[in-house]
């Protein structure tokens, strides 16, 4: 009798510990995502050589961006079977997707070796990535918010993001110490690789953590499951909560990939800095993300999720461009630095809010192919697209702040789907508290 208490509780593991493993595969993910991005210049030497380095920087943003492209695939095909053989099976499988892609592109030749074989591969495993990442942001983020504590859920979908900033950190700290210890010739030819490397050296530690993951309570209680048809019909019928889901989404992922994969690539390329300062403004970016995440979501625990991103978006479309202009006219370490703060401040509190908002406006029954879907599709569209349309505006332009309308646009979008998607949720409200 006295042994029963005891195996529900060796049955049970810590909140944090289930945070951590479900987090630890979204770090991986995410990590490479970054060094490419940290790394465009580089690779696109190495697989891209072109007449120019507008050009060549083109290429590596335009494959970079086909990984997004991938992204929709993913959510409705692992979204799907995530939704229906349980959370723990399905973000196993998104792993080793994205560790596939992720040794691919460290170990492929370059282009001097193997000819258009290496850009092609490159591609395979840009396309492998998002594929799986077209799962994952939703599937951790689902299973945070199922075994959340009453109360908190805001905060605890909120370490999905954070989880997230600890890649910036650690893809930031290692491209400092590359490039303290080797020669920028050494970098070019093999140097940029080493990151990557380390990446591959975590996947085993990381299958492990995924391995011991419990399936979620909310999940084993539904006695019911919909199949792929059913799932697809569900999202057919609510393409409005999707687009509008998307548009919300369009914010948060346009400033994220502002502020980080294509920092070093501004800072370096566009405002002429050197390579160190930013990526120490990266580094310190990804920190302040770290903090004003688990704020945000916190906060919309305890005020709602309505208001933060109301005032986070109208805060980011008036500011945006003026930052971004006062920065290009005066580039330096200390104002980039100033500027990049700010924006994450803005978006650690709107995403912060606004992805636990979009786990709740999903249907129960699709909710992970649904908040898959709809991030996706916002990705592709938006923030996979980011480092390719600020490289095309300020070409086109002349001008170096013309990354600034595009985040202005994208605040546009959000707020719009947070008007949309609360007045849509109070009218469901009241039509169902009539019919009781």
């Amino acid at each position: 009798m006295s042994a029963a208490p005891i195996d529900v509780h060796a049955r049970k593991s810590s909140k944090v510990g289930d945070v951590l493993r479900v987090t630890s595969g979204n770090f991986l993910e995410q990590f490479d995502f970054f060094l490419f991005g940290f790394y465009a210049a580089d690779i696109g030497k190495t697989f891209f050589p072109a007449e120019s380095e507008f050009a060549s920087l083109m290429l590596t943003f335009a494959v970079f961006g086909a990984g997004f492209l991938m992204r929709p695939l993913g959510a409705i095909v692992l979204g799907a079977y995530i939704d229906t053989v349980g959370r723990r099976k399905g973000l196993i499988v998104t792993l080793a997707l994205m560790a596939s892609g992720t040794i691919l592109i460290a170990a492929v030749p370059g282009y001097a070796t193997i000819g258009l074989l290496a850009p092609a591969l490159v591609l395979v495993g840009r396309l492998l990535q998002g594929f799986s990442a077209g799962a994952e942001l939703g599937g951790v983020s689902v299973y945070l918010a199922e075994i959340a504590t009453p109360g908190k859920k805001g905060f605890y979908v909120s370490w999905q993001s954070a989880s997230q900033q600890v890649s910036i950190v650690v893809a930031a700290a290692l491209g400092f110490a590359v490039r303290a210890y080797l020669t920028s010739d050494q970098i070019d030819a093999w140097g940029w690789r080493i990151p990557f490397f380390v990446g591959c050296l975590t996947v085993p530690v990381i299958f492990f953590l995924r391995r011991t993951l419990q399936e979620t309570d909310e999940f084993k209680a539904r006695t019911y499951h919909p199949k792929a048809p059913e799932m697809l019909r569900s999202m057919v019928a609510n393409w409005k909560v999707v687009i509008a889901g998307m548009m919300m989404v369009a914010m948060t992922t346009t400033a994220f990939y502002l502020i980080t994969v294509y920092t070093p690539t501004f800072g370096k390329n566009v405002l002429h800095l050197t390579s160190r300062d930013a990526l120490i403004v990266t580094f310190c970016v990804g920190i302040s993300n770290f903090i004003w995440l688990p704020i945000g979501g916190a906060l919309s625990d305890r005020i709602g999720r309505k208001p933060i991103l109301v005032a986070t978006t109208i805060l980011t479309i008036l500011t945006a461009y003026p930052m971004m202009a006062w920065l290009a006219s005066a580039p330096s370490f200390v104002r980039m630095l100033e500027v990049e703060l700010v924006l994450s401040a803005l978006y650690g509190l709107y995403n912060g809010a606004m992805v636990v908002a979009l786990t709740e406006v999903m249907p129960v029954q699709v909710r992970v192919v649904g908040f898959s879907l709809a991030y996706s599709l916002a990705t592709a569209l938006f923030g996979g697209l980011t480092p390719l349309i600020s490289t095309w505006l300020i070409n086109e332009t002349s001008d170096k702040a013309a990354p600034g309308y595009w985040l202005t646009f994208a605040a546009i979008c959000g707020l719009a789907a947070t008007l949309i998607l609360f007045h849509k949720a109070s009218v469901d409200r009241r039509a169902a508290s009539m019919a009781h």
